[in-house]
């Protein structure tokens, strides 16, 4: 066991040198790499005043996604009328995608329970 303990602070000490020999570079080389993204002046209040641009912007195509979303039911509905008209082909589309919803989802079930398949740590 110190024999793994002393392995590991050896590893952590060694990785603290390469990110204090190296670290500074690879930011400057980060940032030089993404300066169109760089707002001037890069202060606290601009990073402010870009948040709360970002959360108004949001706000402001709520319309616009209510709008797509009532587009894509009416379609849906539309479909469902016309369900005998339907291919086997696009039948068989809508199948493999509300798999692959399901699919997702007890993914994430699994991810949520911590990786186990039957249950909850209690």
């Amino acid at each position: 066991m110190a024999s793994k303990l002393q392995q590991l602070q050896s590893k952590a000490c060694q990785a603290s040198q390469f990110v204090a020999k190296h670290g500074s570079s690879y930011y400057r080389q980060l940032l030089e790499q993404n300066k169109q993204h760089i707002q001037e002046p890069p202060t606290v209040e601009r990073c402010n005043l870009l948040a709360k641009q970002l959360l108004y912007t949001r706000l402001a195509s709520i319309p616009g996604r209510a709008e797509s979303f009532w587009k894509e039911l009416d379609y849906a509905k539309n479909l469902w009328k016309n369900r005998k008209e339907l291919k086997v082909e696009d039948a068989g589309i809508a199948a493999l995608f509300g798999l692959e919803c399901f699919a997702w989802f007890c993914a994430g079930e699994i991810v949520g329970r911590g990786f186990t398949f039957t249950g909850y740590y209690v």
